[in-house]
């Protein structure tokens, strides 16, 4: 202390900017720091205001289907609960999230690193509630035909299967400048056609998913039945056989399930949910655990996403409150869709799914909104085979 009144003013002047200085330079740095903690990683989706109003009720379409001793007003009768007479303790939501995000997951059949090309094959839209912990994920067919917006500049391009517009939007193609890339592209074609508002995206290719897989030592799956991917001259080829019972799987045979899939795209959706249980219940394991950093080198800078350090952290934390019974699959009954042909000028004469679009509206809503009627489904799909719902047990 006695130094300090024995230097000189000037001496005294310089340490006090060098103080100043220093001050400046933490809090710069804080707020950069903090700065890239909330920026996203990759361009964000800038979606159009969703100006879609639900109806009061749910399409005549379907016959609703609804279990016994349900309360009068219950969601699954396709009309509004009735007000609640007492008020309900305000939830807060955890892990410093907000109410609910919706994420638009991709899975490309892109098979290098990069991202320049590939269909959209894999399509997701996950909720996660931070309210009520929980996730929910609807797959949507990839060869439903739509109306793909803003690329009608090129070669008069109106039209398209929704995988395809996964390609048109990435940089390989260029046909789209708007925000996101592909994962842009297929936010605003669902946007367009469904009302779909997702809030944030992730796209992996498909040796991504493999390297995931592998950075975790594979992954265990339980098959109700045997999925028997092999043509006639294919009788040889094991690999694409996966027996009724438990497998564990490396990346590659994780992958080749994902993949097959011999009786029609809703059992290969059926699949693939087992699969991302698989690999939720190995995130989870004391074993990786403990080796977050590799399962994180084995992705980093290979997926496209618009999530921040910050939303990974805020999902990083619900996981660890989830169990396989809050995290649940929607599939859509069978016969709504019709199999039928149309003439594309890219693809020539293709096949497509013909469904009613505002039906599909309707029920996207009402699953955006954490409404989803559970256990609506039609008459000819009132089946244990195939349920309205299935959880990660």
């Amino acid at each position: 202390m006695e130094e300090f009144f024995t230097m000189t003013k000037l001496q005294k002047i310089i340490l006090l900017f060098l103080f100043i200085g220093i001050c400046v330079f933490g809090i710069l740095s804080a707020g950069m720091i903090s700065q890239l903690w909330l920026k996203p990683l990759g361009p964000s989706l800038q979606l159009p205001a969703n100006t879609y109003l639900p109806a009061a009720t749910f399409p005549p379409t379907w016959t609703p289907f609804v279990e016994e001793n349900l309360a009068p007003g219950h969601p699954s009768t396709g009309t509004p609960a009735p007000a609640a007479t007492a008020t309900a303790t305000p939830r807060t939501a955890v892990c410093g999230g907000p109410d609910a995000m919706m994420i638009l997951a991709i899975g490309s059949d892109q098979r290098g690193d990069s991202y320049l090309y590939g269909l959209g094959d894999v399509i997701r839209l996950v909720r996660v509630d931070f309210l009520n912990p929980g996730v929910s994920i609807m797959s949507l067919p990839r060869d439903l035909y739509v109306e793909i917006p803003g690329i009608s500049d090129h070669y008069d391009i109106t039209h398209g299967k929704l995988n395809q517009s996964y390609l048109y939007g990435n940089p390989g193609f260029g046909y789209y400048d708007g925000a996101g890339l592909g994962p842009g592209l297929m936010a605003r074609t669902l946007a367009h056609n469904f009302g779909a508002q997702p809030d944030q995206y992730i796209a992996v290719n498909m040796q991504t998913f493999v390297n995931i897989v592998n950075a975790v030592d594979g992954i265990t799956v339980t098959l109700d039945e045997t999925i028997d991917g092999r043509a006639a001259d294919q009788t040889s080829r094991d690999d694409l056989v996966f027996y009724a019972g438990t497998h564990y799987l490396s990346g590659k045979e994780a992958l080749q399930l994902a993949r097959l899939r011999p009786y029609g795209v809703f059992n290969r959706a059926k699949a693939q949910n087992e699969v991302l249980c698989g690999l939720y219940e190995k995130l989870l394991s004391p074993s990786v655990v403990g080796n977050i950093p590799g399962v994180i080198n084995s992705f980093e800078n290979n997926v496209q996403t618009d999530l921040s350090p910050a939303q990974i952290g805020q999902l990083t934390c619900l996981a660890t409150q989830l169990d396989g019974s809050n995290i649940t699959f929607y599939n859509w009954p069978e016969d709504i869709f019709v199999g039928t042909r149309v003439d594309d000028p890219v693809l020539g004469r293709t096949f497509i799914w013909d469904v009613d679009f505002d039906l599909m509206r309707s029920y996207i809503d009402a699953f955006s909104r954490g409404e989803w009627l559970a256990t609506v489904q039609s008459e000819s799909t009132e089946t244990e085979e195939f349920p309205p719902t299935s959880f990660c047990d």
